[in-house]
């Protein structure tokens, strides 16, 4: 009866794990809740961010906005007049779930630019509804509001939903874009499909994407005084 009792906890432990898992190449959306800067921050401190758009999971279940993704700075460099920042995301927040994940970035933008990827290029017409809304995504491509496509040139590359996009990711710049043999529609929120690197950060620069050793661990350098990224910005983040 023991050896049955074990096997029954082991099983139920498996299952519990397999559900609160995050699977791997599942792209998070975020917005910083913290402005990361080198000049007031310390190692151990505590980061967080809030996901912006509901995340579709191949079981069928959502990862819904608001949720928040924990970290914390790893370490800090200044020297000379410029600077490095280390930090992580490790935790996902969703309601009363801690869920472990390990995450490398892929695209990183400023708050204006996430506020612009958010009103039509021409500006806010009072007479149009936002249902109508053509606006531009970060990384250059468009967005039909209302349930309308998401094109790339003249391609549909995906669609329009109520709180960002969904659309299937593509390689770009060092990103790279599915793995190979899956196929689906991810949370992209205010950025294109290709989207990959920094957005309008001219003196940062992203010298670790956190893919390879040390995994989860995102670097980013500074050319000139410290590094700043303004609370606001917005982040895509890929599940490992």
């Amino acid at each position: 009866m023991k050896w049955i009792w074990l096997v029954m906890v082991i099983l139920f432990a498996t299952v519990l794990s397999a559900r609160e898992s995050i699977p791997p190449g599942t792209i998070l959306p975020l917005q910083l809740n913290s402005t990361i800067n080198s000049k007031k921050m310390h190692a151990g401190q505590a980061i967080s961010a809030r996901v912006m758009q509901n995340v579709p999971l191949p079981n069928g279940v959502k990862i819904h906005a608001g949720a928040k993704v924990l970290g914390a700075i790893v370490s800090l460099h200044e020297d000379q007049g410029t600077a490095t920042v280390t930090f992580r995301f490790d935790t996902l927040l969703a309601g009363k779930r801690r869920i472990p994940i390990t995450t490398n970035v892929r695209a990183m933008a400023t708050m204006m630019d996430v506020q612009d990827a958010q009103l039509p290029s021409t500006g806010p017409d009072r007479g149009t509804s936002d249902y109508y809304w053509v606006t531009e995504q970060i990384g250059g491509e468009a967005v039909y509001h209302g349930g309308g496509p998401v094109t790339h040139g003249s391609s549909v590359v995906g669609k329009a939903v109520v709180d960002g996009v969904l659309v299937r990711p593509s390689a770009g710049g060092k990103c790279r874009g599915e793995a190979e043999g899956e196929d689906r529609l991810q949370a992209l929120w205010v950025f294109a499909s290709n989207a990959c690197g920094l957005y309008d950060f001219p003196d940062l620069k992203l010298v670790h994407a956190g893919r390879s050793e040390p995994r989860g661990e995102i670097k980013i350098a500074s050319t000139h005084g410290p590094v700043k990224v303004q609370g606001g910005s917005g982040l895509l983040l890929r599940v490992q």
